[in-house]
């Protein structure tokens, strides 16, 4: 390896990792993935999380192929946690149907902890459930 390949020991994570997946990846995909995540980083940065409205979900992310949203969730979750052994895994409930998570390597590793995610995101469906049946009788907008 030349000495220009080795990461900067005070580099950031999500920057070292951003490197790797700019040599691994296509580099069409990689411009893709760098414009869903590039405004989501400058938040990060800049501290303005709360500010900012970002998901993987839905109808914009839709167009985007499964693979590069779930490389951003993890160029995301580096930036957010300073880890680079985060992983993308799919929990499956009768409630939600599959979900996918990110969460670091022991826990996808762990099948008790991934049934403990699995309760919460079945609590957390029946939660929004009842919100949005509150929300429908109240007349309220139930997009949420």
């Amino acid at each position: 390896m030349n000495e220009h390949e080795i990461p900067e020991p005070n580099g950031r994570p999500v920057d070292v990792y951003l490197d790797l997946l700019r040599i691994r990846m296509d580099t069409e995909d990689y411009r893709l993935l760098l414009s869903v995540v590039e405004p989501v980083l400058q938040a990060i940065d800049e501290h303005q999380m709360p500010t900012i409205d970002f998901s993987l979900d839905g109808a914009s992310a839709e167009e985007l192929p499964q693979e590069i949203r779930d490389e951003a969730a993890l160029v995301i979750a580096t930036a957010v946690t300073g880890r680079l052994d985060n992983e993308v895994v799919e929990i499956s409930t009768e409630e939600t149907g599959p979900v996918r998570v990110v969460t670091d390597a022991v826990t996808a590793a762990d099948p008790e902890r991934l049934g403990e995610i699995a309760d919460y995101l079945k609590e957390r469906h029946r939660q929004n459930e009842e919100l949005r049946g509150i929300a429908e009788a109240s007349g309220m907008s139930t997009d949420f």
